[in-house]
C-alpha cells in the first residue's frame, strides 16, 4: 500500500471517528469538513443526520423491548429512549447490543424508578433476546444420562446450554409479555406475594420459559456455578428429607435434559 493510499485511509477514518463523535457526544470536530448551502447550512445537516441517528436507535431499542413500549405507550416510550440514548451512545457495531443497561437505567433514573415492573420487563426480555441470539449447541440425550454409570454421579457436573438464563420475577411480567405478543386484550399489572424463579432457554428456534420451585430453581443455579450431584443432594435437604434427595435432583436433571438445557456432564 503507497504513502498516498495510506493517508488516504487515515483521513477517512479520521472522519468517520468525529462524525461518531458528533452522534455520540455532539463533538465538533466533523464541522469543519461538512459543507452547507444556503437552504441546508452546515449545521443542519448534521443536525438532521444526528436526529436519523437517534430514531434509529431508539427504533431498535423498541424492536428489543416491545412490551416495554407497549406499557409506557408511544410518547413515554420514545421519552425514555431519548434519555437512554444520551446516557449510554451506542458502543457497538451491532445494534444488538444496544439496551444491554436498559432495565439498569430504568431502575436508576426518575420517572421509570418509581415503576418496578418496568424494569422486570426490561430485564425478561433482554433475557428473551439473550437466549435467541446465543450459539447452539448439541445436547445431552435421555440415553447419554442412562449411559452413565452409578460409581459416576456422586461427583457429577453438567454443562448446560448457552441459552440457559435464570431470573426472579416479582410481577406477573411474563403473563404480561404473552399477552401483549399474542396481542390479547390487557390484563393487570400484579406484585406476587413473593419472587418467583424462572428460567429462560432456546430449543431449536423456539425461545422458552417457565416458572421453577424454589428448590429446583436453587438446585439449577448450583449446577450452573459447576457444583455436582452430591453437593446439590445436601443441598436440597433444605425443603425435603436425605432419603429422597437424590431421587429428587435425578427427576430434576432428567426434566432438564428432556428440555434442552444441558449440553455434557463431567
Amino acid at each position: 500500500m503507497n504513502r498516498r493510499m495510506t493517508g488516504e485511509l487515515a483521513a477517512l477514518k479520521g472522519l468517520q471517528n468525529d462524525m461518531l463523535a458528533w452522534l455520540q457526544v455532539a463533538a465538533p470536530e466533523i464541522k469543519e469538513a461538512v459543507t452547507g448551502t444556503k437552504k441546508v447550512p452546515a449545521q443542519l445537516r448534521l443536525d438532521i443526520y444526528a436526529n436519523a441517528y437517534k430514531f434509529r436507535l431508539i427504533d431498535a431499542l423498541s424492536d428489543t423491548f416491545p412490551a416495554l413500549h407497549t406499557l409506557l405507550g408511544d410518547d413515554d416510550f420514545f421519552t425514555l429512549g431519548e434519555a437512554y440514548v444520551r446516557a449510554h451512545p451506542s458502543q457497538h457495531f451491532s445494534l444488538r447490543y444496544f439496551g444491554h443497561q436498559l432495565a439498569l437505567f430504568l431502575q436508576q433514573n426518575s420517572p421509570w424508578q418509581e415503576q418496578p415492573e418496568l424494569t422486570e420487563m426490561a430485564q425478561f426480555e433482554w433475557q428473551l433476546r439473550a437466549a435467541f441470539d446465543a450459539a447452539s449447541q448439541s445436547r445431552l440425550t435421555l440415553e447419554d444420562l442412562q449411559a452413565l454409570a452409578p460409581e459416576q454421579w456422586l461427583t457429577l457436573k453438567f454443562q448446560f446450554h448457552p441459552t440457559v438464563n435464570r431470573i426472579n420475577l416479582s410481577y406477573n411480567t411474563p403473563q404480561l409479555w404473552q399477552a401483549i405478543d399474542k396481542e390479547e386484550p390487557p390484563i393487570a399489572i400484579e406484585q406476587q406475594e413473593h419472587p418467583v424463579a424462572w428460567c429462560i432457554w432456546r430449543k431449536d428456534l423456539r425461545t422458552l420459559y417457565r416458572s421453577m420451585p424454589v428448590d429446583e430453581a436453587w438446585a439449577l443455579d448450583a449446577m450452573l456455578e459447576a457444583k455436582d450431584f452430591s453437593y446439590i443432594c445436601q443441598g436440597i435437604c433444605e425443603w425435603i428429607d436425605e432419603q429422597h434427595a437424590p431421587q429428587r435432583v435425578a427427576g430434576f436433571i432428567q426434566n432438564w435434559v428432556s428440555e434442552g438445557l444441558i449440553v455434557g456432564s463431567t
